[in-house]
């Protein structure tokens, strides 16, 4: 009874070997099974990673059919993905709302006017204003991020309101 030399794969020259010997038969086999296009390539490359994250409890008699049963499982796996995803396509997306035509349009010209509006706006007062209305940070982290003080931070917001309710009234 011949004695066994490795009880695992995680010896960098044998892990090679291994992939030497199996890795091309591995690729035509889920190539053949499963076609080009659900990568085999990459599939068998995954198969390969598994093993290595599993090498010490994969003997190296039985590393070619753990590599093939992955890389089966794997191709396999894809497949349910795509199908799921071909699944979602054919379900058509509603594309209406409960506003009315009139609404949308208004809040389309109120969101042209706030751009327009903010544009206008001096690059001190658009940033503290952002940074705290749309970010929703408070005034001293502001004042922290820009390095001033909490009431620069509040005098710029504050000029920042008052201006755009000028503009936005003009427009």
């Amino acid at each position: 009874m011949p004695k066994k030399l490795h009880n695992n794969i995680c010896e960098e020259n044998l892990f090679n070997a291994l992939f030497k010997k199996h890795s091309q038969h591995l690729h035509n086999f889920l190539y053949y099974k499963f076609g080009e296009r659900l990568d085999p390539k990459d599939k068998m490359q995954e198969a390969f990673i598994k093993l290595w994250e599993n090498c010490k409890k994969v003997t190296p008699e039985k590393a070619k059919s753990f590599l093939f049963t992955i890389g089966n499982n794997l191709m396999l796996n894809e497949v349910k993905h795509q199908k799921v995803v071909l699944k979602y396509q054919q379900i058509k997306q509603k594309h209406h709302t409960n506003e009315t035509p009139e609404f949308v349009l208004e809040e389309k010209q109120y969101m042209d006017k706030l751009q327009t509006a903010l544009t206008n706006l001096t690059d001190a007062q658009r940033v503290a204003f952002l940074m705290n209305r749309i970010e929703g940070k408070k005034h001293k982290e502001i004042a922290e991020l820009l390095g001033i003080s909490t009431k620069a931070v509040e005098k710029r917001i504050y000029g920042a309101l008052k201006k755009l309710r000028l503009d936005i009234d003009e427009l």
